[in-house]
């Protein structure tokens, strides 16, 4: 199953939330062959977790022990970060590791860990959902090296520069994530150059998310000049896109793969995971 990817992809709880135990995943997993590794993003979850580890800390120290491998969080909720220094979190660790960064991003949730309302932070979807679009923006501008002109409803950027620029040249891939059978979070993923369906139950869902994706991302391409551009390959078709699903280790890819999946992500129960269940999926090798 060449055509698939595979991600290592761990909640950074408890017995993970070490950033040397997340750098020793990270070496063990580029030694096994896996393409990535990719962190969640939280500041708090349910009991019984109790310890949480920050993925940039942890991201960093697995840019420092490995060479190939794919880094980033999976998801990172960007209303409750602000994007002028996500800009430069993002473009210091893409430079950091050569070009290897992948930034996840999604609304966030309340309900798994109160992470929004204990900290009073924005707790209406809907609001999340305009601050995350305007942060988009802010963020495919500052990659760009050029001055960054921003007046919106949540945010104001008043012409600056942000340098240094990511190592990608197109600027550091955006994975957009979403609920099942939502549709804003499917036209913002159509204007990036990924898609993480979150909680699939299956490949027959994992389809009719990525067609309404598709659908969409011919739409964007045709009216967004800064999204990804089409291939030239073949003219008017639309560019390679990434679609991601979360599978536990055990879970046959092909018919996920058939269904438009382009990586998988391995899936830890955050409650229970422990160092040595993590090791040992990763010794076993990545989905094939």
């Amino acid at each position: 199953m060449t055509s698939l990817k595979s991600a290592v992809w761990i909640p950074l709880f408890d017995e993970l939330a070490d950033p040397r135990v997340v750098a020793s995943l990270a070496a063990a997993a580029e030694e096994a062959g896996w393409d990535a590794l990719f962190v969640w993003d939280h500041v708090r979850w349910r009991s019984p977790v109790r310890a949480v580890a920050d993925p940039w800390v942890a991201l960093t120290a697995a840019a420092m022990v490995t060479e190939r491998l794919r880094l980033g969080p999976m998801v990172t909720p960007l209303a409750r970060r602000r994007p002028a220094v996500l800009a430069r979190q993002t473009a210091s660790l893409d430079v950091l590791s050569n070009g290897r960064l992948t930034l996840g991003v999604g609304i966030g949730a309340d309900r798994f860990g109160e992470e929004f309302s204990r900290f009073g932070d924005e707790p209406d979807d809907r609001t999340r959902a305009a601050m995350t679009d305007e942060s988009l923006d802010i963020l495919r501008g500052a990659w760009t090296g050029e001055p960054v002109h921003h007046q919106g409803t949540h945010y104001t950027v008043n012409d600056v520069e942000f340098l240094p620029k990511p190592a990608q040249p197109d600027g550091i891939p955006i994975w957009i994530a979403g609920f099942p059978g939502n549709t804003r979070p499917r036209r913002r993923a159509a204007r990036y150059n990924g898609f993480f369906p979150v909680n699939l139950t299956s490949p027959d869902e994992l389809a009719e998310a990525v067609a309404a994706v598709q659908t969409f991302r011919t739409e964007a391409l045709q009216s967004d000049p800064l999204a990804p551009p089409s291939d030239s390959a073949t003219a008017g078709s639309v560019a390679p896109y990434d679609v991601a699903v979360a599978l536990e280790p055990d879970v046959d890819p092909a018919p996920y793969v058939a269904a438009g999946a382009t990586w998988s992500l391995t899936e830890f129960d955050p409650h229970s995971v422990t160092q040595a269940e993590v090791k040992a999926v990763i010794a076993d090798g990545p989905f094939r």
